[in-house]
């Protein structure tokens, strides 16, 4: 064991006997959580595994510490340290994506839209509202210009990519806060190919003439050129939005650069800091300066007290992901999932849009005969963990869905390369082809329940073990 694992073990051991001294359960829940994921197949696109130091970084008294407001401008005394923090955090993603502006504040990906949503409509509407109605400052505003304001923000246009061909919940969808917030329209992608069809997107942007045009996605296998979405955007006289959740690591690490790189082309730019950029569980806004002072009313418009030694820890991440080292990582990411999805392929797999440009792969499973939700439970037996997603157009809806999405990540963290991606695919196939559907009460079909072939989750997880042992979870860790 080097000294730095030594380090890094001592302080785990160390921090779980001081909690397991107050909550026991608590401590034996999280030295379990780490064997788990030690002995499994992390396939789950949005997930990746934070660094000691980033993990670290969390667990300190920066905890303590309420700061409501911006570095310089906080509702409460004694924020010196955190003032350092933020700015830290907001330095090193400028640096790193290249944004003129970052606000590190969001809590997750979904604060992070809802304060790109919120500073967009401030920045649009507000200011010319505000404007018409000839006030010199907000507190001068009567109830009747209150009310105007109300409507103008209230009935705004939004066009996000549907939840089905692979945009994320925020972009747009009726039950989300965002589908309440605007009046909203979804465009998809080609129905023969899967792909996004710039001109059916140009076409439905003319037509709706939305305020905001969101691009991005959660389960879309292919790049995105935002040039074009601009261009989109510039001529219904829309702000676009980028989120960048999925894919931000892909961006840093210049794996998605001229065109694919959404951050010189987007009015406002969202992201969470975990998934590919291997940070904590937090989210991220990068804007063009015009955007900037709305952005940073993000608190309080938005957010409440942000939480400072995530703050940190975001600053630690975004500090390794400007290393020489994480653009190797990055580009092994895109790698591993052409791996994957070939190794799906020639095994006569189907996946939505034939293959990946990106980090992540959706199989449509149906071919199986399995919905996804059986497909994700009869996977996580045999000890693959991944999560079920809808396929454009699924006959099986949103919560059983048609298909599995694999994301690679977590294992290329890991040191996973071509050959064993490769050996996950043909593991997962195995898998599906031992799976039949269930039968409910009524002796009817099920679409969650299932029947694994004897002996598969066992074939399984000794195969899987055989890869993992070979590229150990935080090596030397080693709790006492």
């Amino acid at each position: 064991m080097t000294d730095t694992s030594a380090l890094i073990s001592s302080a785990y051991s160390q921090a779980l006997e001081v909690i397991g001294s107050v909550e026991p359960r608590i401590a034996e829940a999280t030295r379990q959580e780490l064997a788990d994921q030690r002995s499994s197949l992390k396939l789950i696109a949005s997930e990746n595994y934070a660094s000691p130091a980033v993990l670290l970084t969390m667990g300190t008294w920066l905890s303590d510490k309420y700061a409501e407001g911006t570095v310089g401008h906080r509702f409460y005394a004694g924020c010196q340290n955190v003032d350092t923090v933020e700015s830290l955090a907001a330095e090193h993603a400028r640096e790193l994506f290249g944004a003129p502006y970052a606000y590190a504040q969001p809590h997750s990906g979904i604060d992070a839209n809802l304060v790109a949503f919120w500073s967009i409509l401030a920045h649009r509407i507000e200011g010319p509202a505000l404007e018409r109605l000839s006030a010199k400052n907000v507190n001068e505003l009567s109830d009747e210009d209150w009310e105007t304001l109300r409507r103008e923000f209230g009935n705004q246009r939004l066009l996000g990519m549907s939840l089905d061909a692979g945009g994320h919940l925020t972009h747009g969808f009726r039950p989300n806060i965002s589908g309440k917030m605007f009046h909203q329209q979804q465009y998809g992608t080609d129905p023969g190919t899967g792909l996004l069809d710039y001109d059916a997107v140009r076409a439905k942007a003319k037509e709706f003439k939305p305020l905001v045009l969101v691009a991005g996605y959660s389960a879309y296998p292919r790049r995105v050129n935002f040039a074009k979405m601009r261009e989109i955007a510039d001529e219904v006289g829309a702000t676009l939005m980028v989120d960048m959740a999925h894919f931000a690591g892909l961006v840093a690490g210049k794996v998605f650069t001229g065109d694919e790189d959404p951050v010189p082309f987007a009015h406002v730019t969202t992201t969470t800091t975990h998934k590919s950029l291997r940070g904590p569980r937090g989210g991220l806004v990068l804007a063009q300066e015009e955007y900037a002072p709305s952005v940073d009313r993000g608190c309080p418009m938005v957010l409440g007290g942000p939480l400072s030694h995530v703050m940190a820890a975001k600053a630690v991440a975004l500090a390794e992901a400007r290393q020489p080292a994480f653009a190797d990582y990055a580009q092994r990411i895109a790698d591993n999932a052409k791996s994957l999805a070939e190794g799906f392929t020639s095994r006569g797999a189907t996946l939505v849009t034939g293959g990946t440009d990106n980090h992540l792969v959706l199989l449509d499973v149906s071919s199986f005969g399995l919905t996804g939700r059986q497909a994700e439970s009869a996977l996580l037996e045999a000890g693959v963990v991944t999560n079920r997603n809808s396929v454009p157009a699924d006959p099986n809806g949103a919560w059983y869905t048609s298909g599995i999405r694999f994301g690679t990540p977590a294992l290329t963290t890991r040191g996973f390369g071509h050959d064993e991606f490769d050996r996950v695919a043909e593991l997962v196939v195995d898998v599906l082809e031992g799976t039949e559907p269930g039968t409910t009460k009524a002796g009817g079909p099920s679409k969650a329940s299932y029947r694994l072939g004897e002996g598969v989750a066992d074939r399984t997880r000794a195969a899987s073990a055989e890869m993992l042992d070979k590229h150990p979870l935080y090596p030397g860790l080693e709790l006492t």
